[in-house]
């Protein structure tokens, strides 16, 4: 791997950086899936705190949900977007960065929350690591590949990236493979899923991004791919932001901007052997990077 992508992976994003508390997840411990199981401890998943069933469990594996004020926001994506601000938020909390937080303690925040925060964690520590974006097919035995975020690091000892998910480091379902090394035929990256819609090999129905409503197919595709390459280009971008252009069309494009994309997609395919004309298209096509949301739609 050259040394140029690996120091790249190596800086913080606005969304990686974790500031003065850099030392403090440094000195976390450095076993990996226990890093995980830390870290997933601290937080809750939306989807779990807005089952009304489990809001009224005392003992499950969030802790004692009872405790949970009903006022709390079901999704605080949008009030924790940073690793520091997670980390931040917590630590007010209770200043204790352990397994035994409280129900009440934890925040809500989803896979990206998880996957940034390990991305951030990683690079403290020296990793060259990043945030991905893709669909996870392994998380409900449905045949539908739900949209999902990770994080991947270089093994300098193996000379490889190394896939994990500390989101699903919790006893729901068994998963039938090592979390901690994903095989990589186990996820749909963001431009596998856009290629594969173009190209036949999915249904609409078998990409699925959990919006409100939900998007399905190539529409949910090109989500994927943009934080995906967002992300490699150490730009966690937050799920109330897109390119203002796929926006403003309501994600109907014509074909020529479906080429653009599709070629973009390619690259995306192998980040690292195309890591320069990645980096060259994302310097010169502001149409990629100029971002609506909330309130600059």
């Amino acid at each position: 791997m050259e040394k140029k992508i690996l120091d790249f992976y190596k800086q913080t994003s606005l969304y990686t950086d974790l500031g003065l508390y850099k030392d403090f997840m440094k000195n976390q411990t450095d076993n990996i899936d226990e890093l995980c199981v830390l870290q997933r401890m601290q937080i809750i998943h939306p989807v779990a705190f807005d089952n009304p069933s489990i809001r009224k469990q005392e003992k499950c594996f969030w802790g004692d949900m009872t405790k949970v004020p009903i006022t709390r926001l079901d999704y605080e994506d949008d009030l924790f977007p940073t690793a520091i601000s997670m980390i931040s938020e917590l630590l007010r909390k209770n200043s204790n960065y352990y397994k035994e937080r409280k129900a009440e303690d934890k925040i809500h925040v989803t896979c990206r929350g998880q996957a940034i925060l390990l991305t951030a964690t990683l690079k403290a520590k020296g990793y060259s690591a990043r945030a991905r974006s893709g669909f996870a097919p392994y998380i409900k035995y449905d045949g539908i590949a739900y949209d999902h975020w990770i994080t991947e690091y270089f093994d300098e000892d193996k000379n490889k990236w190394i896939l994990v998910d500390a989101d699903e480091h919790c006893p729901d379902h068994e998963i039938g493979f090592d979390l901690n090394n994903i095989p990589r035929d186990k996820f749909i990256f963001g431009a596998e899923a856009y290629l594969g819609m173009r190209n036949n090999k999915y249904k609409s129905e078998e990409i699925h991004y959990a919006s409100d409503p939900a998007t399905l197919g190539l529409k949910a595709s090109l989500r994927g791919l943009f934080y995906d390459f967002h992300s490699l280009m150490n730009d966690e971008i937050i799920f109330l932001h897109l390119p203002k252009y796929i926006q403003d069309k309501n994600f109907e494009l014509d074909e020529e901007e479906y080429k653009e994309l599709d070629y973009l997609a390619k690259l995306l395919l192998e980040p690292d052997e195309n890591f320069d004309e990645l980096l060259k298209i994302w310097n010169n096509n502001p149409k990629y990077r100029i971002m609506s949301g909330a309130l600059n739609g």
